[in-house]
């Protein structure tokens, strides 16, 4: 069917993440892009206002909002799984490329270069800092499920804490939203 990319992309909504683990509240790709949108923005200002980096905070929002897009096709990988080893990792990349390709394809032809960024967004400065937000993400989701009781997410948490703290080394920005932002996460709407 001709021109089906936004119904494809309405379709996000219905991809569960962390499906080897029990979650007391499911997350969906499509709440997961927004909230790495909003995170990417908010690294990229701090970047850019407070460190003097050459991003956009616009084009890290548009990046991170369809950085899962591909996984319409194929589903969400666990990461423990896509990075078990560099071939498993490289053919889940060829995988998800081709994934973008075809959602590409269901564009008419003069709006497909405004979205060519859907493969080739990873070689963009905005790039590390959507990563960035993405694992920040995974951190908050892991924050959320613990407070609820969910043990299950305790070992992530530590885990993606870490990958944060070393991802924070090399970005000052992530390392400035970790010490001033966060403690504010979890407390009930009153307090905020």
């Amino acid at each position: 069917m001709k021109n089906s990319f936004f119904a494809i992309v309405a379709r996000m909504k219905n991809i569960n993440r962390w499906g080897l683990m029990r979650n007391v509240r499911p997350e969906n790709i499509q709440e997961h892009s927004h909230q790495t949108a909003v995170l990417a923005h908010a690294l990229c200002v701090i970047a850019k206002e407070k460190f003097g980096e050459s991003v956009s905070a616009e084009r890290a929002c548009l990046f991170a909002v369809y950085h899962d897009v591909s996984e319409i096709y194929t589903g969400d990988l666990p990461t423990p799984i896509k990075y078990a080893n560099g071939r498993i990792r490289d053919s889940y990349q060829e995988i998800e490329t081709e994934a973008a390709q075809k959602l590409l394809a269901k564009l008419p032809d003069y709006m497909r270069p405004s979205f060519s960024f859907l493969s080739e967004a990873e070689t963009e400065p905005e790039w590390l800092y959507v990563k960035a937000a993405d694992t920040l993400s995974a951190y908050l989701k892991c924050l959320d499920e613990v407070s609820l009781g969910n043990g299950d997410f305790s070992a992530a948490k530590e885990t993606v804490r870490e990958k944060l703290d070393l991802l924070a080394e090399k970005l000052p920005a992530l390392r400035l939203f970790l010490d001033d932002f966060m403690e504010p996460f979890g407390a009930p709407l009153d307090l905020l």
